[in-house]
């Protein structure tokens, strides 16, 4: 009587079926750690940025500037962005793990490891930094690496973990892109510039204040002093509306700075809806109503989204 050997079905010719199994499982290590790379970097956050630039860059040049600039802008400003980011992640770590918002951040979870982590960053640092040195100007670069040290030094490791004002200081790193943006295409700044960096500037305090709001049990957890952590609801109020109006009637200050009404119709309608939705927060806030401040977060977004798109149009057209 014979004997027939067969091949399990599952295993290619010739290779053990362990073997068979490494490829998939190889694979999919691979695009988990490449998804917590990627994580570090927090790409929503690099997307808003974009979103700021290239408007800007579009006005500064009055026009479309030439595909070549805004691509190395665009690169250098996301890897700028991402490089701030992951190297928040790193010195965060400490605080993210106690945060349940954060707690699955790749540090915290163990993902990535620390010393990775830090060298991930510094050398996307460095790359955006050598990108905007060597192919748009020193100004853009040098802002570039301003807004990496700010963000980093002076917001996350000191701002962030001392004062409830760290919102309002921590604002110039977010409206950065904004001035590089211009400073690429013309090498200088001027007062459209200013302009559009204070609307961003102003604008990150009704937008953070309502996330701090939701996840203030977390902030609080962590010993970090957000605002509506350590200030009673009024004063959490009064900073969001004041700060809202600020951000609209600076958006509409930019208006006669070069641009027309393909600008202003826009923003002036938005800008209301935006502090209509500011009122209608605090409203309920001060009566002690259920609030939901996500939803002041997540129109803030639109507000300014539509703003800069405004702003592109009007160069264009």
């Amino acid at each position: 009587m014979s004997m027939i050997t067969e091949r399990p079905a599952s295993s290619p010719a010739g290779q053990h079926p362990a073997r068979a199994a490494e490829g998939p499982v190889a694979r999919r290590d691979v695009r988990a750690m490449v998804a917590a790379y990627v994580a570090l970097t927090k790409p929503r956050i690099v997307e808003l940025l974009l979103v700021t630039t290239v408007p800007v860059m579009m006005l500064a040049d009055g026009g479309l500037p030439s595909l070549w600039l805004m691509a190395v802008v665009l690169i250098g400003g996301s890897l700028a962005a991402g490089a701030a980011s992951v190297l928040n992640c790193y010195i965060d770590r400490d605080i993210d793990q106690l945060m349940r918002r954060t707690k699955r951040r790749p540090l915290p979870a163990h993902t990535v490891s620390p010393r990775n982590a830090l060298v991930f960053g510094l050398v996307l640092a460095a790359v955006s930094i050598a990108l905007m040195a060597a192919f748009t100007n020193l100004l853009a670069a040098g802002l570039t690496l301003a807004a990496i040290v700010y963000y980093d030094v002076v917001y996350t490791l000191w701002l962030k973990r001392s004062t409830p004002t760290n919102t309002f200081w921590g604002g110039a790193c977010g409206a950065a892109p904004v001035l590089i943006g211009w400073a690429a295409v013309t090498g200088s700044l001027a007062p459209a510039a200013w302009g559009l960096f204070a609307v961003v500037f102003f604008w990150q305090m009704p937008h953070f204040y309502p996330l701090a709001m939701k996840y203030k049990d977390d902030y609080a957890r962590a010993g970090i002093p957000m605002l509506p952590v350590v200030a009673s609801v009024r004063r959490v109020n009064a900073e969001i509306l004041i700060f809202a109006w600020l951000t609209v009637l600076t958006s509409l200050a930019v208006w006669p700075l070069g641009l027309s009404a393909i600008y202003g119709v826009p923003t002036l309608v938005v800008g209301a809806i935006f502090v209509l939705e500011a009122h209608r927060l605090c409203r309920r806030a001060t009566r002690g109503e259920a609030v939901k401040p996500m939803r002041l977060f997540h129109w803030s977004t639109t507000y300014l989204t539509i703003v800069f798109v405004a702003v592109a149009l009007d160069a264009l057209i």
